[in-house]
């Protein structure tokens, strides 16, 4: 595949080639592992409200719609790439908010609805996940039985969970690694 490419792999835009800008920490979410993880949600993407924060080329949330999912909200910071990721849902024929700003700045606010799935794939540099974790609990960005995909750098341990988050799934590919983690009970 080209660089700077992303291909969706399932659902009615199965097959679809998207570019996207090239970024700092930017790295698409390999094919393979959003297989899996689209084979670990399974049933749960249809119709669901979904927030996929550090958005870059918007894989995860583009295959999300493609798979069915009800909304999504794309958070990314980068202009350019925020740009092209409205690009790509127009080619695509699909409706979601891409908003261009800092994805912590928008976990201080308080959402319209909580979110039934969460796309959580940080800079892997940047050591942001501790306090993503905080502010989705604390500011009611999710439903009460949500789950949360969580990709970060293998080498590094996984922060500390509250009790009321279960580990659902987990796996490694290459550099990083996932986990899906189901919400159990609000805090």
């Amino acid at each position: 595949m080209p660089v700077n490419q992303v291909r969706i792999i399932g659902g009615r835009h199965r097959g679809r080639r998207l570019n996207f800008v090239p970024g700092r920490g930017l790295r698409p979410t390999p094919d393979r592992v959003r297989e899996t993880l689209f084979n670990w949600l399974q049933s749960r993407v249809q119709g669901a409200r979904c927030l996929d924060l550090f958005a870059g080329s918007g894989a995860l949330g583009l295959e999300a719609l493609s798979r069915g999912a009800g909304e999504l909200c794309a958070v990314e910071r980068n202009r350019a790439a925020a740009q092209r990721l409205r690009d790509n849902l127009e080619l695509l024929g699909e409706q979601a908010e891409v908003l261009q700003t800092d994805a912590l700045r928008l976990l201080k606010t308080r959402p319209q609805r909580p979110f039934d799935i969460v796309f959580l794939d940080p800079p892997f540099a940047d050591g942001l996940m501790p306090q993503v974790w905080d502010l989705l609990e604390r500011d009611r960005w999710l439903a009460t039985d949500a789950l949360v995909y969580a990709e970060q750098d293998a080498d590094r341990p996984w922060p500390s969970m509250a009790d009321n988050w279960d580990l659902y799934r987990e796996a490694r590919a290459g550099q990083s690694a996932q986990r899906l983690l189901r919400r159990s009970k609000p805090r």
